[in-house]
């Protein structure tokens, strides 16, 4: 009994992220008493390693989700963080280039910036991108936030957004990348379990076998004595 509670208070408990632990086997006899236990003991196995296999199998999905995310971000972060820095580029140049650009109807801060915008793998597009009138500074950047929705953000806040959820992106992939390797070690477990309790059953099939031989034996020796 203290063993099966043992087994219980391990079976219990969980990793970091709420993922339980498999308990171990280590006498097939705390989990079944007799040979009319064990098939109900392997389903219940069975149906953890499933689970188990379940969750393996979304993990998965959400690091090969993460690993194509991250990289976007980082560029967007970099974009971004590339938009400032031309900003201070046309705060310290200041003076005559200032007067140049306000004659040329460029604004106070230098040149709008040109590029080229991706549309998709091998596809792009000339754009322009505009000073703000007063400052001269790229002052705001629009950010897909997903399923179709767009928002602009001061730039400052785009970048702290972006870095963020980077973050959180590198965090999210570590954590399952931990969880990946916790589960394989528990579905081992369970298999480890799986192959005991049938080991078990296979030996007490062959006990029961030759007792019973031995009891026909000691029948017909009674019988050929009378």
């Amino acid at each position: 009994m203290a063993a099966k509670a043992d087994s219980a208070s391990k079976e219990a408990q969980t990793n970091p992220r709420g993922i339980p632990y498999a308990p171990f086997v280590d006498k097939v006899e705390d989990y079944v008493t007799t040979r009319a236990d064990v098939e109900s003991t392997l389903r219940s196995f069975q149906e953890m390693v499933a689970k188990y296999n379940f969750m393996e199998e979304n993990l998965r999905r959400r690091v090969a989700g993460l690993k194509d995310k991250m990289p976007d971000i980082g560029k967007t972060l970099e974009t971004v963080r590339f938009l400032k820095l031309q900003g201070k580029k046309g705060d310290a140049a200041g003076g005559e280039d200032e007067l140049e650009d306000e004659e040329e109807g460029n604004g106070k801060g230098g040149k709008d910036l040109e590029t080229l915008f991706e549309l998709n793998d091998t596809l792009y597009a000339k754009a322009k991108i505009e000073r703000d009138e007063g400052s001269g500074r790229v002052e705001e950047v629009y950010l897909w936030l997903g399923a179709n929705v767009m928002l602009s953000y001061p730039i400052d806040e785009a970048e702290e957004l972006l870095e963020s959820k980077l973050k959180a992106a590198k965090t999210s992939l570590r954590n399952c990348e931990e969880d990946l390797d916790f589960l394989r070690e528990q579905i081992t477990t369970m298999e480890v379990n799986v192959a005991r309790v049938y080991n078990w059953d296979v030996v007490q099939k062959r006990k029961e076998k030759e007792e019973e031989e031995k009891q026909k034996g000691k029948k017909n020796q009674g019988g050929s004595d009378g």
